[in-house]
């Protein structure tokens, strides 16, 4: 191994590009012995299937800040910038202090001030805290590290107007570290993980007992002394609904037969539930069967041209049979309507309002409550109805139901107007009569 005197030499001669390569060639693998934990077998599984972007949901003391200091010495980033973000400054700082020790052997200069770390390889690992996402903007880094994620107020958008765009200069990669926190931000990075259209990114939930360090009595302890929906959000990495969550009893509707044939429906009633995609949003087109009361295919797409999305539309509605389509005519809605009415198809329009949302959405949940009605289960789908939020103005007592902040609705409202069509609603004020049962 190379003594910090040659290193430094090295370091003062060589590219950054080219010093890590020196530095092995000079005295071969890592420049020094850093001391570190060898990685458990679930943490090794991540490191070995990680790709690009990763989110991992784990228990409590299963690791991950472990990991994440792993990450932060791989010797594919020791050249590069890397930084590490936590939610508040309390947070970063106990991690902050380990760091300083654990790269002592390879650090050429430590700033307390600006916490920030620069190696004899070239590398520099830079610590922030989340509290102002903005402070990190200009940066650029080979590698980010968010612990702590699930916490971090405003995730996506900090993640998508600040973290992200540092990764652009070197093509770098990010590793999300959390336990869950109901369905927030982090669930919705999680599910990216799962979204087959992502490739990019991949996800793993890890329960606490996957650390063979932690006792099993203690785990046991944990689950006999804490509430149940603690328990599984704690040790299990399960994430609970939140309170203000709107739809219950989801699993329960989740079994409509997966790859259903039209044939299979011929001769029963079939409609479709339309919600355009707007800017960044997706299109969803729902198609179900009143007859067997089930949805028989779920579209989903964005960054799709009009006139596309109207073709996709309309080879759908043939595909089924379709009698009868119930789509949003809010913003580009509209037009879109017109044009497919002047072709012939059965579509007529849903505005939603303050006054229209509500009852749709509500029968949409008293549909879940009941189980009167299968969907098929498509994650990304299903996540979209678990995270829908209801929140009550204190100043006029109405309710209102949206995403949370940063993620998509676009499912359920296709859905919601497909359960419109399913059965006979209440009326909604200003909304014409119910195409489906004219």
């Amino acid at each position: 191994m190379l003594q910090a005197d040659a290193l430094a030499a090295v370091a003062r001669v060589v590219s950054p590009r080219n010093r890590l390569a020196a530095i092995r060639a000079a005295g071969g693998g890592l420049p020094v012995r850093l001391d570190l934990p060898t990685l458990h077998d679930a943490q090794e599984k991540i490191v070995n299937e990680s790709r690009r972007f990763n989110v991992v949901a784990c228990g409590r003391r299963f690791g991950k800040t472990e990991l994440g200091k792993n990450r932060c010495a791989d010797t594919a980033v020791l050249q590069y910038p890397v930084g590490w973000f936590a939610p508040t400054y309390k947070m970063l700082i106990e991690v902050w202090r380990e760091a300083v020790i654990l790269f002592k052997p390879i650090t050429a200069r430590v700033s307390t001030q600006e916490r920030r770390i620069e190696f004899s390889t070239g590398g520099v690992l830079e610590f922030w805290s989340l509290d102002n996402p903005d402070v990190a903007r200009g940066r650029k880094y080979k590698r980010v590290i968010i612990d702590e994620a699930a916490m971090v107020p405003n995730l996506l958008d900090a993640w998508q107007m600040v973290i992200r765009p540092t990764l652009a200069d070197f093509a770098g990669d990010a590793w999300f570290l959390s336990t869950p926190k109901g369905f927030n931000g982090f669930k919705r990075l999680f599910d990216n993980g799962i979204n087959p259209d992502m490739p990019e990114w991949a996800c793993w939930q890890m329960p606490t007992t996957e650390n063979p360090h932690i006792p099993p009595t203690e785990v046991e302890a944990m689950r006999q002394e804490l509430p149940t929906a603690t328990y599984n959000q704690e040790v299990l990495a399960v994430f609970n609904e939140n309170e203000s969550a709107v739809f219950r009893n989801i699993g329960a509707n989740m079994n409509a037969p997966l790859n259903a044939k039209p044939e299979q429906h011929a001769g029963h009633k079939l409609v479709m539930g339309v919600d355009w995609g707007k800017h960044n949003d997706y299109t969803a087109i729902s198609i179900g069967c009143a007859s067997c009361m089930c949805e028989v295919e779920l579209d989903r797409s964005n960054k799709i041209d009009y006139a596309v999305q109207r073709q996709r539309l309309g080879h759908l509605a043939e595909k089924w049979g379709v009698t009868s389509i119930l789509a949003e005519s809010n913003a580009m809605g509209e037009p879109i309507i017109e044009m497919l009415q002047r072709e012939g198809l059965p579509v007529r329009p849903f505005q939603t309002t303050a006054t229209t949302k509500p009852p749709l959405i509500e029968n949409l949940k008293l549909s879940l409550e009941r189980v009167e009605f299968q969907f098929l289960d498509i994650p990304i789908a299903t996540s979209e109805l678990a995270a829908y939020e209801q929140r009550t103005s204190a100043i006029t007592g109405r309710t209102t139901y949206n995403a949370p902040d940063g993620m998509h609705d676009d499912t359920v409202i296709a859905r919601a107007l497909v359960r419109w069509l399913t059965r006979r609603p209440v009326e909604i004020k200003g909304q014409a009569e119910n195409p489906f049962y004219n």
